[in-house]
């Protein structure tokens, strides 16, 4: 995995000029999502939802607010004109679950306990990691595979350890943490709105907002 377009690498002293830069490597981080991975994820999401199945979502810091952002796009973006109903969990959301487990347990376990207790074969879970190499990702990743949960991972940097895990690997080559979680926010858009047109009546489209 690429890891050359590290952000920044030396000082810069201008707003402006920052932002040029920033947006720059956002621009080709996005140009360099792979798309037909990228439409890989879109089926899996899709069929789990079309039979009937759970997406469980779960992430760190940053990555903890796409999965719960993520739970408001799929559950109603999705279903919005559309004769599908998405079920969706996002494992970062249930603050008193996350830190009981933590404190009784291990910190490594909060989403890994979560998904054995609710998640089944033909759900599908999406794990949202910059680094790849989060434990508790990386640990829910693996009871996920052993248990017959599909897996879709978004990373960044070289990948880690959950791009060799998942399913569906969808990988951002930058290594800037707000580059990559800006990527990966809008890859959770695309995928909500992808299938909601997918499902809705083709001539109400221009006519509804996305």
């Amino acid at each position: 995995m690429s890891t050359e377009r590290k952000f920044p690498i030396w000082q810069i002293k201008s707003a402006e000029q920052y932002a040029d830069e920033y947006f720059l490597h956002l621009r080709l981080a996005a140009q360099d999502v792979d798309r037909a991975t990228l439409a890989r994820g879109a089926t899996l999401i899709e069929k789990t939802i079309l039979s009937g199945g759970t997406i469980y979502s779960c992430g760190n810091g940053g990555s903890a607010a796409i999965s719960n952002h993520l739970l408001c796009d799929f559950a109603k973006g999705i279903q919005t004109d559309t004769a599908l109903r998405p079920k969706i969990i996002s494992l970062s959301s249930h603050v008193e679950l996350l830190l009981a487990i933590g404190n009784d347990l291990r910190f490594e376990d909060v989403f890994q306990f979560q998904a054995a207790t609710w998640a089944r074969p033909g759900d599908l879970l999406m794990a949202i990691s910059s680094s790849g190499n989060s434990e508790n990702i990386v640990r829910t990743l693996q009871w996920a595979k052993a248990n017959g949960v599909a897996t879709l991972a978004l990373t960044g940097f070289d990948g880690g350890r959950a791009m060799a895990i998942a399913d569906v690997g969808i990988h951002v080559a930058a290594a800037n943490y707000g580059v990559i979680e800006d990527i990966h926010q809008s890859i959770m858009h695309l995928f909500a709105q992808y299938i909601r047109q997918k499902h809705m009546d083709g001539n109400s489209i221009s006519t509804r907002k996305f």
